[in-house]
């Protein structure tokens, strides 16, 4: 099992797959709590250039409700990281496969819900 739900975006450029993929989220109801610029951080961190690379902490508020009413400790596994990254043949947004993630969890309405969530995030990552 892949552990993200991925889409290649051969056209367009980096900015404009971001700001596409921040309004696909937030239709699906996710907000974005955290935002890292890898390519910048590992800059200035240790003088490295690397491709574009951010990665978007998006949070589905009534998910999250769900999932720690139902395991308190799920928090340590969010949010939902979405990453951007420029690749060769484009630009490529890869979202956390929640069902994946939550298989070391033994919680059978959690996966459910984990289930639920993938769906938003792909539905999300077609609708960019």
């Amino acid at each position: 099992m892949s552990y993200t739900v991925d889409r290649l975006f051969r056209s367009g450029d980096f900015a404009d797959i971001e700001d596409r993929t921040r309004k696909a989220l937030a239709d699906k109801g996710f907000g974005i709590l955290t935002e890292i610029d890898v390519k910048a951080t590992i800059k200035k961190k240790i003088d490295a250039d690397i491709a574009p690379y951010k990665i978007l902490g998006a949070c589905n508020p009534n998910m999250a409700y769900m999932a720690i009413g139902l395991e308190p400790r799920v928090g340590a596994m969010l949010p939902c990281n979405v990453i951007l990254r420029a690749v060769d043949e484009g630009v490529e947004v890869s979202a956390i496969d929640p069902e994946a993630s939550m298989q070391a969890i033994d919680n059978e309405d959690l996966k459910k819900v984990a289930a639920e969530v993938r769906g938003l995030l792909s539905e999300a990552l077609e609708d960019i």
